[in-house]
């Protein structure tokens, strides 16, 4: 069965259906713990999706239409305060569930927008349910992705918003650092970074540039995305 691609607000480009079994990210995402005869069960398509950066995967108190595991690329989360002021709590990368909150609210908690190009799936919401209700180590894997995305939610904004602008600006450099090499960091457009900080684009521009002048950081690209981790010490002790 093929279905269509969503438009709108959530425009994206379907490139077919995902093979979960021979999946390259499978091992850090939630079918991780799944084996052959679970897969059995996964009888509705699960898509292969592509994002241009800005492009939004879900709407915060949006309807939910299944969960997204991020393939490649980085997505950041957006919550409305009180005041009305959009406020990114977390972002999002390879491996990383969006939407673990809709299997109870039956909608999203925040906004999800693509950072960069991503590739993702997007899962139905009924494929997860009855998976849950049918294996056990998927139940326990859901569980434990849960509890990890709420405390990585609470610990990135706390994490990121104590201390001078230095530190703040610091302690994200070294959040955003890649699980295959520490000293390697990826960052985003710096008004992004501004909105999750609580500073001001040009003082984040300004501390970046401070990093690289002391030999703390090492330019890889000329869009100031990617960066080298010369003296860690530099950041830990900003």
């Amino acid at each position: 069965m093929r279905l269509i691609p969503i438009r709108g607000a959530l425009a994206s480009t379907w490139r077919g259906t995902s093979d979960c079994r021979h999946c390259a990210v499978r091992e850090m995402a939630l079918f991780a713990d799944l084996n052959e005869a679970d897969f059995d069960h996964i009888h509705a398509p699960i898509d292969d999706l592509d994002y241009q950066a800005g492009a939004e995967l879900t709407q915060e108190g949006g309807a939910a239409n299944g969960l997204f595991t991020v393939r490649l690329g980085m997505v950041k989360l957006v919550r409305t305060t009180n005041d009305g002021r959009e406020r990114i709590v977390r972002v999002m990368r390879q491996g990383d569930v969006i939407g673990l909150e809709a299997l109870v609210q039956g909608k999203y908690e925040t906004t999800a927008v693509a950072l960069t190009a991503l590739s993702a799936c997007r899962i139905p919401l009924e494929i997860v349910q009855n998976l849950a209700t049918q294996s056990p180590r998927l139940h326990q894997n859901l569980m434990k992705k849960w509890s990890h995305n709420q405390k990585e939610s609470e610990d990135w904004l706390a994490d990121l918003n104590y201390g001078t602008a230095r530190q703040r600006v610091a302690n994200f450099i070294l959040k955003m650092r890649s699980n295959a090499d520490t000293q390697l960091s990826t960052l985003f457009n710096r008004e992004d970074m501004g909105a999750m900080l609580d500073l001001k684009m040009e003082t984040v521009s300004r501390e970046v540039s401070y990093f690289v002048r002391e030999g703390i950081l090492e330019p890889l690209d000329k869009q100031g995305r990617a960066y080298r981790i010369l003296r860690q010490e530099g950041l830990t002790e900003a």
